[in-house]
């Protein structure tokens, strides 16, 4: 890296006021600054508030924390697919599988998110904003693993212009730009995005799936089945299935064990708000008691225990690295309350009340991303009445 940096400054010249490359001085700034800490600090001198975490910093925490979910993804792609055909495979035989499958659409994904970020480095003449590293990971991760390269950019592309830029960028955005290229896929192509057949991969020439083989996910299975879930073999799930991953479903949303660690990471850096997330947990739990007492014969899925809601599908992904995104999120300590709580409410009623969605976690989270800065305002509101009222009782 030492050599790299050598030749950066070697030719930084070039780009700068004056140089022959001038106008091209915002892309090399920012991917200078995408590879390296700037060198510029916090004046000595004044009024300043210094800390030693910057936005990169910010978003590289995240990333570390998303690398479990992404790894148990990894393999876990490789697991169901040698389980749909039938064959028996070691560890590195079933992480490399899954490896060779993920790699791409993430590499996707951060060229396009990327690609589109430094065409509006140019555009606007000012450096990258650090935000799509976040992002960039977390949109192959909520992605079904057959899901064609190309939507996959075309998506990342779409995230990043309506999602960030149409605002002014990160920092500016109100809706997390992940879940916006989640969204605009299912809406697009739903046939890409929901079904039985979208969760195991792609065979190869010659080969077939054993028979009897499904690839449902679980809440897929909910919805006619209630709590008589099997993998795809047919052998009943348990909790302790759903803590621990191997089902089909989203690459990188299946293990909550793996969004556990990540969980910790975030709330030990103090990068996530933990009300949010012990807010949203809890409001997942109370919708899934309520819908356990009125749970009728006509909808399965709402006798599924309240504990497997908040296992499945995008719940606990959603809710830890989503939900708490601090741009998008509520800002106020009241408000970043009621926002988690209604988030995880509503996503578990969307969820179970609506059979042909069986996933309510994205338009719960996009539905708070928006009602936010209402939460806010009222929260801001209510505390200046309560003074204003202090105030008049202290002068009587």
């Amino acid at each position: 890296m030492k050599g790299l940096h050598n030749y950066i400054e070697k030719i930084k010249p070039n780009f700068e006021k004056g140089g022959k490359l001038e106008r091209w001085g915002a892309i090399f700034e920012s991917f200078e600054t995408f590879l390296f800490v700037p060198g510029n600090t916090t004046p000595k001198k004044g009024a300043h508030i210094r800390d030693a975490i910057d936005s990169k910093r910010l978003m590289s925490i995240v990333v570390m924390a998303v690398v479990p979910a992404m790894l148990f993804g990894m393999w876990n792609v490789g697991y169901q697919y040698f389980m749909s055909t039938g064959q028996t495979a070691s560890f590195i035989e079933t992480f490399g599988y899954g490896f060779l499958k993920v790699l791409p659409i993430i590499i996707v994904s951060y060229v396009a998110g990327l690609g589109t970020e430094f065409v509006f480095v140019h555009i606007k003449q000012k450096e990258i904003e650090e935000g799509f590293l976040v992002s960039g990971i977390l949109i192959p991760l909520i992605l079904p693993i057959d899901t064609p390269l190309w939507m996959v950019a075309v998506a990342t592309i779409f995230a990043v212009i309506i999602g960030k830029e149409v605002f002014g960028g990160t920092g500016m955005n109100i809706v997390n730009p992940a879940l916006l290229a989640r969204a605009f896929l299912f809406f697009a192509y739903p046939s890409k995005m929901s079904g039985d057949k979208v969760w195991i991969s792609k065979l190869t020439d010659g080969q077939n799936i054993i028979d009897g083989f499904s690839g449902a996910t679980p809440l897929g299975q909910a919805v006619t089945n209630g709590t008589n879930i099997v993998d795809g073999l047919g052998h009943k799930l348990s909790t302790f299935d759903y803590f621990m991953g191997w089902i089909p479903g989203s690459i990188g949303e299946t293990s909550a064990l793996m969004i556990l660690l990540g969980a910790i990471l975030l709330l030990y850096t103090g990068v996530a708000s933990w009300k949010i997330m012990l807010s949203a947990f809890a409001g997942g739990a109370i919708m899934g008691i309520i819908l356990n007492v009125f749970a009728t014969d006509t909808n399965l899925a709402m006798s599924i225990p309240f504990y497997d809601h908040l296992l499945l599908g995008g719940f606990a992904f959603g809710m830890v690295f989503m939900a708490t995104d601090p741009v998008s999120a509520a800002q106020t300590e009241k408000g970043k309350w009621i926002y988690g709580f209604l988030a995880g409410f509503m996503a578990i009623l969307v969820r179970v009340l609506n059979p042909a969605y069986p996933e309510g976690v994205m338009m719960a989270i996009l539905l708070m991303n928006v009602m936010a800065p209402l939460i806010d305002h009222y929260v801001v509101r209510a505390n200046v009445k309560r003074r204003l009222k202090r105030i008049k009782v202290a002068k009587n």
